[in-house]
């Protein structure tokens, strides 16, 4: 077993337009400038930074650490920004990716894709450390091109200083609602227990060199047992399944252990399940300024050893879906096995999980991993997990589930199409499909329309009932005594409404309410505090009720029954102290009443 160490593969995630890609940019740029030796890939979904090119531009930062001392062999970035890619990048129990950079703007701090892309690390256990990016924007800030930060900031006003400092306190706040402790980097003492900020700026330069040692630094301490390249047997990740003029279809992967070679046999997911294919060859992009030339974009290689980013040629691949794990298969007798163990490790997000459920559509295995993951942990079930376009089947299970609960019986399409035509079937038959290609965005536009729904048909539910109310007959203001009953009262609490039945203290019903009427207009309710004239045809004055008497509305036992039990909070204090007293009225008759 080789006790060699690998490069940590490196994702870098964030919300568009917060700096990713030029931050890769602009390290990929300052790499080539000061690089003595050894080349840089790109373009395979992956760049390759040497560790002496690294050293070189953090030695401003290294002090007396000895580049003998430093064992791990570079760092190998992911090279297609965003979260979809880090998504894919997964293997059994957490991500291909070793360590991950959160690019936040300074200026707009924390963001949609942010707190997904924070979701998606949580979720894969991935160690990281914030870029907070854009410092040359912040008031006053002068560039000094690629600098360590403190340099670059000793050589600010004393208002740029400040300001800075006022934004990082509000990205540790930010930060904080999602459980993290974070602080300044050159402020922490344990980075195992403190998320790490470096202030950079992707346009000037500041701050790179402290980004890449502290990534150093991390993998060199922390790390080692994990980057040992445990096996001789290639592992990795389908990160994009594309097609090449004049060579067909390819796979581009990571390779995060071992050795593929050209002739090996290789198990990977395709559309259909597990496949194997052996592999005709491998292509690697030339180094940076060799690839001048697109005539030649790519060299051919018999061999590559972990961590790298190759593309891989080989017949069916077509099929294969982009997220998919890839083993070698060492001997013919090792590939049902191997097969078995890939459909076994992503199966379970791609059966039927539970049996009233969502239906979820998804790009990619790593997205609908994610996804799958995101709405359990929301605590909403998913009945069918799958890759590829809505079909006419998804529309058929949702309808089947809404039969059962009709907000459970929606799709959601994750960074994928719906034809007009399917989408219209589904309208046809009441089925909602949420489209997004934000997962946070997505799940929760489905949440709000569940709430929303959820809200209207309850306040539809809750204005059907009679509500709790309490008046008082005034005295001198019986208009006529019967047929109907018309007279004065006062609303000490709750609600009346024509057609709601009241009764006395002792629990008799004496008449229901036939109009309401404010200063001779006929009005739809009377709510504590109003003076109004109300008609009963049923009682006479005098008899069956009396001036200065007290009278309550006559809730049926199961309105009663709802309103203590559901709808309790949607009453107002007056409303809930006569629920009490009509309910204390009634439970002098019948113990039990509406319990």
């Amino acid at each position: 077993m080789s006790t060699r160490l690998r490069q940590p593969i490196v994702a870098v995630l964030g919300h568009v337009d917060h700096g990713k890609t030029s931050l890769l940019d602009k390290m990929r740029g300052t790499i080539v400038a000061v690089r003595e030796a050894g080349g840089i890939t790109q373009h395979i979904g992956a760049s390759l930074f040497p560790l002496e090119a690294v050293v070189e531009t953090c030695k401003a930062l290294l002090g007396e650490i000895k580049i003998e001392k430093l064992k791990v062999p570079g760092l190998l970035f992911i090279d297609t920004p965003g979260h979809a890619a880090f998504a894919n990048l997964r293997k059994r129990g957490g991500s291909v990716a070793d360590l991950a950079i959160l690019v936040v703007d300074i200026i707009n701090g924390v963001q949609e894709q942010t707190r997904e892309s924070i979701q998606l690390l949580k979720s894969r256990r991935t160690p990281f450390v914030v870029a907070a990016n854009k410092i040359d924007l912040i008031m006053g800030w002068k560039p000094s091109g690629v600098t360590p930060f403190s340099k670059a900031f000793e050589s600010q006003s004393r208002i740029a200083q400040e300001e800075l400092e006022k934004r990082i306190y509000n990205l540790i706040g930010e930060l904080s609602f999602f459980g993290f402790k974070a602080d300044l980097y050159t402020r922490i003492k344990d980075f195992t227990k403190t998320l790490a900020i470096i202030p950079v700026s992707a346009k000037t330069g500041e701050g790179i060199p402290d980004l890449l040692l502290v990534l150093l630094g991390l993998a060199q301490s922390f790390m080692q047992e994990r980057l040992l390249i445990s096996s001789a047997v290639g592992e990795g990740v389908v990160l994009e399944v594309m097609e090449e003029s004049g060579i067909g279809h390819t796979v581009n992967v990571i390779l995060s252990d071992g050795i593929l070679k050209v002739g090996d046999r290789i198990g990977l997911m395709g559309i259909d399940g597990p496949f194997s294919t052996r592999v005709k060859a491998l292509l690697m992009p030339k180094p940076l300024d060799e690839m001048r030339d697109p005539r030649d974009r790519f060299k051919r290689v018999d061999e590559v050893e972990a961590a790298v980013g190759v593309k891989v040629v080989a017949e069916g691949l077509e099929k294969c879906l982009a997220g998919s794990p890839l083993y070698v298969i060492p001997s013919q007798d090792m590939e049902s096995e191997i097969l078995e163990k890939i459909k076994n490790e992503i199966g379970e997000f791609m059966i039927t999980t539970d049996k009233i459920g969502l239906v979820l559509k998804a790009d990619t295995l790593g997205s609908l991993e994610a996804a799958t993951l995101y709405l359990h942990e929301k605590g909403i079930p998913v009945r069918r997990a799958d890759i590829g376009e809505i079909s006419k089947r998804d529309i058929v299970e949702a309808e089947i589930v809404r039969l059962k609960n009709e907000f459970l019986g929606a799709i959601l399409a994750f960074n994928v199409r719906v034809e007009p035509d399917l989408e219209t079937e589904a309208n046809n038959r009441g089925i909602r499909i949420f489209k997004d290609s934000v997962l946070f965005r997505l799940v929760n536009s489905y949440i709000e329309w569940v709430e929303k729904e959820t809200s209207a048909r309850k306040l539809k539910a809750f204005e059907s009932l009679v509500k709790p109310g309490k008046i008082k007959i005034m005295e001198g203001y019986v208009f006529r005594r019967s047929e109907p009953a018309i007279v004065g009262v006062e609303v000490l609490a709750g609600i009346i409404k024509p057609k709601y039945p009241l009764m006395n203290v002792k629990g008799k019903v004496v008449g229901t309410i036939s109009q309401i009427q404010d200063k001779g207009q006929s009005i739809h309710e009377a709510g504590a505090g109003l003076k109004v004239a109300i008609s009963m045809k049923e009682p006479v004055v005098g008899r069956h009720v009396r001036e200065g008497e007290i009278l309550y509305t006559s809730i049926p036992e199961q309105d009663a029954r709802m309103l203590l039990k559901e709808y309790y909070d949607m009453l107002d204090e007056s409303s809930k102290k006569a629920l009490q007293e009509i309910v204390e009225i009634r439970r002098r008759v019948n113990p039990l009443w509406a319990r």
